[in-house]
């Protein structure tokens, strides 16, 4: 059984920082791409951050140069440092793995809140 379990989200500051995790079971981590995907209140899921199994990142622009998504294989488990954070940076996050050779083969996980409020 395949399981993503974000953790680390909450309530933070303007300026704050947060870091997120997720951790993932039943899966060959090492083969999978991982990102982070969010969605605040009324507005479409967007692409946060990715990074593939080879290592190659890439970011939405509104979080370039304050956010930084890394992975540990050893760990089975990829994390975005979240610095500088804005109001607009509130939203569900989640963790999304997608199997780089099927690409069809994709999990979810649960969402962790970031409320991002003075």
């Amino acid at each position: 059984q395949v399981q993503l379990v974000e953790s680390g989200g909450g309530l933070v500051q303007p300026g704050g920082s947060l870091r997120l995790s997720c951790a993932a079971s039943g899966i060959v981590f090492s083969v999978f791409g991982m990102a982070w995907y969010r969605q605040a209140p009324g507005k479409q899921r967007e692409l946060v951050a990715e990074v593939t199994s080879g290592g190659s990142t890439n970011y939405a622009d509104s979080v370039k140069g304050r956010f930084t998504i890394s992975r540990d294989n050893a760990k089975n488990t990829v994390y975005l440092q979240m610095n500088s954070l804005k109001p607009e940076d509130t939203a569900v996050y989640y963790c999304k793995a997608t199997n780089s050779y099927f690409r069809d083969h994709i999990y979810w996980g649960q969402g962790t809140q970031v409320t991002v409020s003075s």
